[in-house]
């Protein structure tokens, strides 16, 4: 065996050489995409973080008051490193019972990085987040929406950047509607 191991490793005749050249461009590109996956899989797995943390967050308090947004708004961009927090917009909003299942009314609306959404404005939940307000309870619910536009850091020249959302609902803890008395 010994010696068929030492023969293979003397040849001369290129074989090697030309499987390795066959071979090497595909391995390569392997290492790349499975790179790549990786880091846009991370920055997927940060923006569900980021919407669940950011409604849970709120969702824990009495009362919300701009320094507590702030705050919030700090966190989460700190939770996004180590990809670029420019690309990131976080909305976090509080929506009450209008007193149907299907949609409920903006109370008051916070955002970084995007466009806050308009009080008073009716919200119409998607068929999944249907009767998260139970109609004529007069709760409310903690909505927080992140979008991330992700670049990748590997191919510079085909970056298109790929948006990734989410957007997460959670029920206030203490109170059935969580105020914010001075806007954002």
């Amino acid at each position: 065996m010994r010696r068929h191991v030492l023969s293979f490793f003397k040849r001369c005749d290129g074989a090697i050489a030309v499987e390795f050249a066959f071979v090497a461009p595909v391995m390569v590109a392997m290492f790349f995409g499975v790179t790549e996956l990786a880091q846009a899989l991370g920055a997927r797995g940060d923006v569900t973080n980021l919407a669940s943390t950011g409604a849970d967050l709120i969702a824990q308090e009495s009362s919300v008051t701009t320094t507590d947004m702030t705050n919030v708004f700090a966190a989460l961009s700190d939770m996004l490193y180590p990809y670029p927090t420019a690309a990131a917009q976080i909305t976090i909003s509080s929506v009450i019972d209008n007193g149907t299942a299907t949609s409920g009314k903006i109370a008051w609306s916070c955002t970084q990085g995007g466009t806050a959404r308009t009080v008073g404005s009716t919200y119409t939940f998607p068929t999944a987040a249907q009767g998260v307000i139970t109609s004529g309870s007069g709760g409310s619910v903690i909505m927080a929406e992140v979008t991330y536009n992700y670049s990748s850091p590997t191919t510079v020249s085909l970056n298109t950047p790929i948006a990734m959302t989410n957007t997460f609902y959670s029920k206030p803890r203490r109170v059935t509607q969580i105020p914010l008395p001075n806007g954002c």
